[in-house]
Order: C-alpha cells, then structure tokens, then sequence
C-alpha cells in the first residue's frame, strides 16, 4: 500500500520491483524446476516488507522470471528509485563502534586481525544464514565483547544491502565478532557455529536461500585456519551429506546498515527485544 499510494507507484512497476526482488529467492533453485516453496518466496520479503499485494507480486515474478539474470535484476532495482536504494553507500561513520572501525579498515583494504581500538580482542567471523539471528547467538557467548553483521566474502566494494540481496555481489551476509581470548577460546566460537547452523544446507538456512545465505567460517589467522579445518574435519563425523559450509580465508568485512546491528536485541520488526544476555538460552526468534 505504501508503494502503490505513498509513492504512487504503478502496479506494472511494482510488479517489476518484485521481480527484482524476489530473484534472490530463485537462485538457490534450477530454473527447469516447475514450482517454488511459498516459504522461500515469503522469506525474500518477510524483513521490510509485509504487504500481501507485494507478495503476491513476487510469488508471480518468481513463477515468470526463473531465468532472469541477476544483473537484470539490479538494473529492474535501480530504475525504479533511481539508483538511490540500489546503489547508496553506507556512511560507515555513523555506525556505533565496532562498525565505524570495520568500516574504516574494509576502506584500507584490511583484513581484520583484532580491534586496532583494543588490540587485545581478536576477530572471527562466520556466516550462518540471516545474520540476525547469528549475532545474537554470539552476542550470548561469554568473553564476546562486540558484534557487527556485514557483508564478506564478495570482490565488489562498499556493498550495500540491496546489492547483497540481489545476489550479484558475490557476498554473503555475515558477523564478526571481537573476543577476549583470554575468556573465550576460538575453538568455542567454532562450536557455537555448528550448534547454530545446518552445515549440510547448500546456499541457505532456514527459509532464507540464495548465495548470498551461505554459510561459513572465516579464518583470520594461521592459528584459527588449523582450528577451524580440524573442527570441519570433526564435524564430518556427524553428518551424512556432505559439509556444504566454507571454510576459508576471511576476507573484508564490510558492516551492514546501521538497522541492521544487533537487530534481534533491539526488537526486531515486531518490536519485541531478545535478551543478548551472556549465557541466555532463549529460543532466538529469527526475524524478532
């Protein structure tokens, strides 16, 4: 309703907007496949949008547009605000720390060792599907000292959210975390990811799929490369398919939106707080 009356946007390019939208959701499937999941075609809107016209939009723009290309589909994105909300850069200065700092490093082109503010805290980072839902959970693990969900793992600059979602960037969405090591082993972060997350999922967790929902564990130094191959190598053990999750060199980390951090802890879309508290062990709900 906001779309079609607020902005006075025609149904024909609402339809389009949908479509461009809702390409990410078609990704993770082949494009001879005859019928999509409702689920996956909600998840590609159930965060910022609500609107049942706009789903139903989307559930028609998936069904017609299977092989639409994904630079197509940013193009579709563009036109239709103008570039703004595909194509803004996000003012890494107005994020609260550790975002500014994150920011501030991906621009200088450095991979994240530890905090240059508090050298004594080290970085991880993984990706597990929606990174609300993965920040909290680590924003609950004692000797994690702060958090910020971004972008990594993708060769484009300065990524904004709605080129990420696009799937053309190549990043997925991901957390990094600064730890105390002398409270929090690396081998227990590695833990908390597999506790989270199905490592067998290929491009996807939950209802949320596309490239840009992959998961993976992302090594900052030689020391956490040996841990998190070994912990793989464990993790093989439990599984009958095979661990679709990466296990790779950590790349820039580009933080999301200001919105975005610590989501779940703030209330989320329905404006409900989740505890962050070190240790709580409530069920996370994954969109708030």
């Amino acid at each position: 309703n906001y779309f079609l009356t607020t902005m006075r946007i025609s149904e024909k390019a609402l339809y389009l907007f949908a479509a461009s939208v809702a390409g990410s959701a078609c990704t993770a499937f082949s494009p001879s496949r005859a019928a999509f999941s409702s689920l996956s075609v909600q998840s590609a809107f159930t965060r910022g949008f609500g609107n049942e016209k706009l789903l139903s939009y989307a559930t028609t723009a998936i069904t017609r547009s299977r092989s639409r290309s994904t630079t197509l589909q940013m193009n579709v994105f563009s036109s239709l605000f103008g570039g703004g909300a595909q194509q803004s850069t996000i003012n890494y200065t107005t994020l609260e720390f550790p975002g500014n700092e994150l920011g501030q490093m991906a621009l200088e082109g450095k991979v994240v060792v530890n905090s240059e503010r508090f050298p004594n805290l080290k970085a991880a980072s993984f990706a597990g599907g929606c990174f609300w839902g993965l920040e909290l959970a680590y924003q609950r693990v004692p000797g994690v000292v702060y958090t910020a969900v971004g972008y990594t793992q993708g060769p484009e600059l300065t990524p904004n959210y709605g080129q990420v979602c696009s799937g053309a960037t190549g990043h997925t969405e991901a957390i990094l975390v600064y730890y105390d090591p002398k409270e929090c082993s690396y081998e227990n972060l590695l833990d908390t990811f597999f506790n989270r997350v199905d490592p067998t999922t290929v491009n996807g967790q939950g209802n949320d799929f596309g490239p840009q929902y992959r998961t993976g564990v992302y090594y900052h130094t030689k020391e956490q490369e040996e841990a998190a191959k070994e912990k793989f190598e464990k993790e093989k053990e439990n599984y009958r398919k095979p661990i679709a999750s990466e296990c790779k060199p950590a790349q820039l980390f580009w933080p999301a939106e200001k919105y975005h951090q610590q989501y779940l802890e703030k209330g989320g879309r329905l404006g409900m707080a989740q505890s962050a508290e070190k240790g709580c062990t409530d069920k996370i709900r994954c969109y708030g």
